[in-house]
């Protein structure tokens, strides 16, 4: 089959576009379906571990990303009630040095545009809502909603969390509502306070990454855009039933509600607000298997996860990488697939499970540490696995 396979993605998110330029990477043309009427990325700022930059520079894009991306000196833990300082540590340096590459802060549609851009036109179809798959000889058809059917050697379903992919292989997986809704805002760089604690004696800089953690609760912030703005991700513990879409309008009065009784330094930031939304936070059991012959699953569809650990672009980027890894080896795309599964399962499914564990330690108070990253943040997903000729 060698060069001339035929890989179908079903889905422009980060990890669609990820997979389908390192496939083009190996001299492979992939076609990715959207179901979308025009390519862009919703959100707001995106934290990309060093995991994650590896994968992006061996794509191409690391020094047009650090153009505009942010490495923030230090990160720095708040107490959400006096503002009081429960830790600060280095990443600025340290990190890059200790697993190979920064761990970075960016607007999501900036580097939604740098993946857009490595491939040509021809290479996305927009309008295009895959509505079922199904195997055929050794390779695969899908359908859309507009009648058309394309049949390829390899389709891969990167169609976020509620994946119509993964529903056509497995039926309908119950999805998990995490007790947590969230608000994902800007404000500029000029509204961070830079004094906080009980007597405003501790000083927070505006190039550092900072966690206010609450035990109903905690607001993650960080610059972005060379620092000229500020990305906020306000987590609040409930009951109610968010809808999952990130572009559920709120209000500046219901996110300052939601924050009754923290930090009054936190409080005005967040009342600088114009603009913002909320979701409720979802993700699914990991699942026994994700490839069914020529047909996979990548990113949300194989893996949601909480954003607790900031791994869900990230994982799904080093999924993207892996399997054109796999797929350029040649012979038959479904042992492929079996091997890339092989491979990204078993990670996918640990970050999925710590991500819930750093949830529930963020609701305990005091909260402990955070628990550690570091092997998330060592994996090379462009090398070959050990053992692997």
């Amino acid at each position: 089959m060698g060069r001339s396979i035929r890989v179908a993605i079903v889905g422009a998110g980060l990890g669609g576009l990820a997979a389908a330029c390192a496939l083009r990477k190996h001299g492979i043309d992939a076609t990715i379906y959207e179901r979308a009427p025009e390519l862009g990325e919703v959100g707001a700022g995106i934290q990309l571990g060093p995991n994650a930059v590896k994968v992006l520079r061996a794509l191409g894009v690391e020094r047009e990303l650090m153009a505009t991306a942010c490495e923030p000196r230090n990160f720095v833990s708040l107490a959400w009630d006096d503002g009081r300082l429960r830790f600060r540590e280095p990443m600025q340096g340290p990190l890059a040095r200790r697993f190979g590459a920064p761990y970075v802060m960016a607007h999501r549609a900036d580097l939604h545009r740098m993946l857009r851009a490595l491939l040509p036109d021809s290479a996305i179809r927009l309008n295009a809502r895959c509505i079922s798959v199904a195997p055929r000889g050794i390779g695969a058809t899908a359908r859309f909603a507009d009648g058309t059917e394309i049949e390829a050697d390899a389709i891969v379903g990167a169609d976020g969390i509620n994946s119509a992919v993964r529903e056509c292989l497995f039926g309908v997986q119950p999805v998990r509502f995490t007790q947590q809704m969230a608000w994902r805002c800007i404000v500029p760089i000029e509204c961070v306070p830079t004094r906080v604690g009980p007597r405003g004696e501790f000083e927070v800089g505006r190039d550092e990454y900072v966690g206010w953690i609450g035990p109903d609760g905690h607001v993650i912030c960080y610059p972005i855009r060379g620092g000229a703005f500020y990305n906020i991700f306000a987590g609040h513990v409930s009951d109610e039933w968010v809808d999952e879409s990130w572009a559920v309008p709120s209000s500046v009065d219901e996110l300052l509600a939601g924050y009754r009784g923290w930090n009054p330094a936190l409080l005005d930031m967040l009342g600088n607000v114009v603009e913002c939304y909320k979701w409720g936070i979802r993700d699914r059991d990991p699942l026994p298997r994700w490839t069914e012959g020529a047909i996979t699953l990548l990113g949300d569809a194989a893996h949601p996860m909480m954003p607790t650990l900031a791994q869900g672009a990230a994982i799904a980027i080093e999924d993207g990488y892996a399997l054109a890894r796999h797929l350029a080896r040649g012979g038959d795309a479904r042992t492929a697939l079996a091997a890339y599964e092989a491979e990204r399962r078993p990670r996918a499914s640990r970050v999925v499970l710590q991500a819930r564990e750093q949830f529930q330690n963020n609701r305990k108070n005091p909260a402990p540490p955070p628990l550690s990253r570091d092997w998330i943040f060592e994996h090379d997903a462009t090398a070959e696995p050990a053992g692997v000729v």
